[in-house]
């Protein structure tokens, strides 16, 4: 074979680090990004937050190591009313004009990202450069009262609470520290899952002495601490959680009559806790040797009880939702609009060190490579930050857009709407709507709802159109609320109900709409 030389000339898309980082960052939820930028923080010596009040303050790529300039401002970006076309940032057009997604933005001659424009910005403006004016924070409304994240902070925890009830008690050393030991070993929830014997041998080894001296201990624990508050807590499952606190229901003034309904809720907690789901009123009536309307009055006594004993001590700060994008209600009428604006309490204060990089400037001896690459670190993390935010408002702008009816009326006028209608308005990928809208959120009038929420496949009508997903499980929930406890509505009828409607949807879909909303069937939701 003839060995030769040829050309050939290709392209190929190449995912710098850089790049790699603003696709990252992208797709991190809020409480991700704060933790990044954190660590970015704590690793990178020339990026800081800037803590000062005054007016946006910014640096040039070229400039990022000079003194901050007065006079440089940021375009502003973040309002966005019906009828006008959300502004596009630099980072934004330049990614749109070279054909890619936004979130990446475009490589220029030199193998480097083409910025233009400025650098590295303050990421948390003030209201009136984002449009329109953000709703006011809680302290500073009314000094007395805390948000929703210091309340959480400063709730006590089971643990906690137990251990204090825990020091009225005379104790020896040893059955103080294993009932501190069961303390420490509850789930959330209040329950003891591990047994005593499996607690003991994890503690005891090979040794049986110590390991049956560990149980004794652990028996005599387990019944002070069931005696604790709240009623039920140190249950190993749900029936003996429903037997504590039926037990602790009895009391000197007690009827005969309340007594028979407490002991045969007492039975039926003996039995197989999937028959009281089912509410299998027959075979209870013959287990626990009572009639059915014993049995029912039964049912209603456990119904008031508490399965979650610590239920109300779980940390309530990781279910605080904060959005990243605000819509605010202008104008009334014909002529109402909305306003987008980005949140900017969850948007980090970020800008580049300028004493230490006019001093890299200055100093050019041995190591200033790898503190110049340190340097360019920061400034691509803020950009990247900086195109995240863009990218998240126009994404929102154009979904507030489509879905203004929903803004206006509620989830029951909620339009059908995918993905790709979207990407294609904006010039993005698929694959970057689906980043920007997984868990970001966004404070509606009508609550605070994940960006993916406003996507639902589309149901066919009598008339030709289509009916958003979205909107017909708001209808089935809307059905069910009003239904006859007594007479609940069936699967089949709920389907008759939507074709009354105009809408097409089988028996099968309504289940599968039904159990999305965490709606239990119509044997379950029938009223004792």
């Amino acid at each position: 074979m003839k060995q030769g030389l040829s050309l050939r000339v290709s392209q190929h898309l190449a995912l710098t680090p850089q790049l790699q980082q603003s696709i990252r960052l992208l797709q991190l939820s809020t409480l991700e990004l704060a933790q990044e930028v954190e660590q970015m923080l704590d690793e990178n010596p020339f990026l800081e937050r800037n803590v000062e009040e005054a007016p946006r303050e910014e640096f040039g790529l070229e400039t990022a190591d000079a003194p901050v300039r007065d006079d440089d401002r940021l375009a502003e970006s973040g309002d966005a009313d019906f009828g006008a076309a959300p502004a596009a940032s630099g980072s934004d057009a330049t990614a749109t004009e070279s054909g890619g997604d936004s979130d990446v933005p475009a490589e220029g001659a030199d193998g480097e990202p083409d910025w233009e424009g400025d650098g590295t910005v303050d990421l948390a403006p003030d209201d009136s450069e984002w449009g329109g004016d953000a709703p006011a924070r809680a302290n500073n409304l009314d000094d007395e009262r805390a948000d929703a994240t210091e309340l959480a902070r400063s709730q006590e925890s089971l643990q906690s609470y137990l251990h204090r009830q825990a020091l009225a008690l005379r104790l020896s050393e040893t059955d103080r520290a294993a009932l501190r030991f069961l303390i420490e070993s509850l789930n959330d929830d209040g329950y003891l899952e591990d047994s005593l014997p499996a607690l003991a041998s994890g503690l005891a080894g090979d040794d049986n002495d110590q390991f049956d001296d560990l149980v004794h201990h652990f028996q005599v624990a387990l019944g002070l601490l069931q005696s604790l508050e709240p009623v039920g807590v140190g249950a190993r499952n749900l029936g003996e959680c429903l037997t504590i606190q039926l037990r602790a229901l009895a009391h000197e003034d007690e009827t005969e009559q309340e007594e028979q309904v407490r002991k045969t809720a007492l039975a039926v907690c003996k039995q197989p806790m999937e028959l009281l789901a089912k509410r299998d009123f027959k075979r209870l009536a013959t287990l626990t040797r009572s009639n059915e309307d014993e049995v029912r009055a039964a049912l209603q006594l456990i119904a008031r009880l508490e399965p979650k004993p610590g239920r109300r001590f779980v940390d309530v700060e990781r279910n605080v939702v904060v959005p990243d994008v605000i819509v605010t209600r202008v104008g009334n009428g014909g002529g109402v609009k909305f306003r987008v604006m980005l949140n900017p309490e969850v948007m980090p204060r970020l800008r580049v060190h300028d004493i230490y990089a006019g001093a890299l400037k200055q100093h050019k001896g041995e190591g200033s490579q790898a503190l110049s690459q340190r340097l360019q670190e920061a400034r691509w993390f803020i950009k990247n930050i900086q195109q995240r935010f863009d990218t998240i408002l126009r994404v929102s702008n154009a979904i507030v857009e489509r879905q203004k009816n929903f803004f206006v009326h509620g989830e029951l006028a909620m339009r059908p709407l995918v993905l790709r209608e979207i990407a294609d308005e904006l010039g993005l990928h698929e694959s970057t709507i689906s980043r920007v809208t997984t868990a970001k959120y966004m404070a509606t009038p009508f609550g605070t709802v994940e960006l993916k929420y406003f996507f639902g496949s589309a149901l066919g009508t009598e008339t030709g159109g289509n009916a958003s997903s979205t909107a017909v499980r708001a209808l089935i929930k809307q059905f069910v609320t009003a239904e006859d406890q007594k007479k609940p509505l069936s699967d089949s009828q709920i389907s008759e109900m939507l074709k009354e409607q105009g809408i097409e949807c089988a028996r099968r879909t309504v289940a599968k709409y039904r159990e999305a909303l965490r709606i239990a069937p119509a044997n379950l939701r029938k009223a004792l």
